[in-house]
């Protein structure tokens, strides 16, 4: 049996979550009413079935250094001694290529001698209760995927949902004698839209998971054929050993394509398991509702809330308190600098506000208040023309990078901690109640050596006061 890897796709933004879900703070990387976020539970099932240290992430540049905390968290929880694998993609592109920059990179920097492992495909932001139940089907999966069967999992169903992908199969003595409850699949339809689909569709369907299994070989020999670019691009590019993982001139001009419509509508290799354990796409707040638990009235709230009178609705706040009154069949989600309000039904359109973001509310598009780093992170406490706030919080142990700003000043408040600070060719230690201006074009750094957190008030006055403006001249986490 051929050795198992598995690729955690971890680079979509969920737009139809927004505003909690951003481009650089997907859903992903947030929690639903659970110890671990939607990554951090994905990784932890995977980790059920296969070694660890063979489950590579892959992810963009927006949001590596979230994803990199997140497994920081389980590294350091379980005290697991692999360094997890990150692969970074110069920009978000779909799942097509990010699998088969993941299988390069596989093939070229681990296993080197043997050019087909099994390869699990799987999403970051989905929820799976029974681990269990979960290793038993992907155990099945790894029998038939050994045979050069690409393996979809699905979930059987009657109803339709735009949604999703699906497809009808059959039993097939060939597949059967491998896996007696697995079948073959004779229509693939991804996310179904005309009559003729739902036609075709009609009777007895699998909902597409979007969880995948194959051979290395059997995606590249599939991609080659259907997605000769992608397959021709990838091959011919060369892996960096820092982020991104591959030169953006070898990967922003292919096609942004995901791995349904590139191969599995196409592919005659297809097989399905059906999925019987519970299984939930986080796709839209409408999901979210449906999985929690409601009170007499049908109301799910988190968070500050105040409600009288309301019915079959859903509140979500994050910071502020939300006063509801009379509510019925209504989704109402506070974060930091956005709120939505929104029918309960046309919760699968918010991902066309999210597409009017731009221009002078892309901020609410691409990054919350607080916004998370390798070393910690810091929240925007207010902005105007001409000046931004910021609450930095350095972690123990951790520093910022060797930087300068070429259109900002800076002026920094210890409010509580100590921070150990890079000037020029001049350190300083500074403590709580103490502060410190750094100009224009002046190199400087913030590191925390102490075993408490840092926290310091950072005041920019400057033309432009963005994350743009940071030239790096060395950083431990490889973002220079």
């Amino acid at each position: 049996m051929a050795t198992v890897f598995s690729v955690i796709l971890a680079g979509g933004s969920g737009s139809r979550l927004w505003p909690q879900s951003r481009e650089a703070y997907p859903k992903q990387i947030f929690k639903l009413d659970d110890e671990y976020t939607l990554f951090q539970q994905t990784f932890l099932r995977v980790a059920s079935v296969i070694d660890d240290k063979n489950i590579i992430t892959c992810t963009n540049m927006k949001q590596s250094s979230a994803i990199k905390e997140q497994l920081k968290v389980i590294q350091e929880k379980f005290s697991r001694q692999n360094e997890y694998k990150v692969i970074t993609e110069p920009l978000c592109k779909n799942t097509a290529p990010a699998i088969a920059l993941t299988i390069k990179y596989i093939q070229e920097k681990i296993m080197i001698t043997n050019n087909s492992p099994i390869i699990l495909a799987i999403p970051s932001d989905h929820i799976i209760p029974n681990r269990e139940e979960f290793s038993e089907i992907i155990e099945k999966g790894i029998k038939l995927a050994n045979e050069g069967y690409i393996v979809a999992f699905g979930q059987k169903t009657n109803n339709i949902d735009k949604n999703f992908g699906y497809f009808k199969a059959r039993k097939n003595p060939k597949v059967t004698e491998i896996e007696p409850s697995a079948s073959k699949v004779i229509k693939f339809i991804e996310k179904p839209s005309k009559k003729d689909d739902i036609k075709v569709l009609k009777g007895t369907f699998y909902t597409n998971t979007g969880i995948y299994m194959f051979r290395a070989d059997t995606y590249l020999d599939e991609l080659k054929r259907f997605a000769p670019n992608i397959y021709k691009t990838i091959k011919n590019g060369k892996l960096e050993n820092s982020t991104p993982s591959i030169q953006l001139s070898a990967y922003e001009n292919l096609e942004d394509i995901s791995v349904d419509y590139a191969i599995m509508e196409n592919s005659k290799k297809l097989v399905t398991l059906p999925f019987e354990t519970q299984w939930k796409d986080i796709g839209s707040w409408d999901a979210i509702y449906e999985l929690s638990k409601k009170d007499e009235n049908g109301n799910y709230f988190t968070g500050k809330t105040i409600d009288i009178d309301s019915k079959n609705s859903m509140v979500y706040s994050t910071s502020k308190t939300v006063a509801t009154l009379g509510l019925e069949n209504t989704i109402v989600v506070e974060t930091e600098d956005a709120i939505l309000v929104c029918d309960k039904d046309k919760t699968d359109s918010i991902k066309n506000i999210y597409k009017k973001l731009n221009g002078k509310n892309a901020p609410a598009k691409e990054i919350h208040k607080t916004v998370y780093r390798p070393w910690g992170y810091y929240t925007v406490l207010e902005e105007g023309i001409g000046f931004l706030t910021k609450c930095i919080v350095v972690n123990p142990n951790a520093k910022l990078s060797i930087q300068l700003h070429h259109h900002r000043s800076e002026h920094w408040i210890i409010l509580e901690g100590i921070a150990t600070v890079v000037k020029g060719e001049e350190t300083y230690r500074l403590e709580a109640g103490t502060s410190i201006d750094i100009g224009i074009e002046e190199i400087h750094s913030l590191q925390n050596l102490d075993k408490e957190p840092l926290k310091v008030l950072e005041i920019q006055q400057g033309d432009i006061l963005d994350e743009n403006d940071i030239e790096r001249l060395e950083d431990i986490y490889g973002r220079a």
